[in-house]
């Protein structure tokens, strides 16, 4: 188990009968980056991957 799986279990938990929209995710997302800008990069990459996951594979 990844240490982070322990968040992601704590939202499933707490949020997980909730339903929410792309765009007030990437707002969560924006503060969350405002008030933690070392995070920039791993949130851009979940974001990207996340905006990514129909694309169908290049190879």
């Amino acid at each position: 188990m990844y240490f982070t799986d322990r968040g992601i279990e704590e939202l499933e938990s707490r949020r997980g009968d909730e339903e929410v929209t792309f765009e007030w995710l990437a707002e969560r997302l924006r503060e969350f980056v405002d008030l933690n800008p070392d995070f920039e990069i791993p949130v851009e990459r979940l974001a990207t991957w996340l905006a990514r996951l129909d694309d169908e594979d290049d190879d």
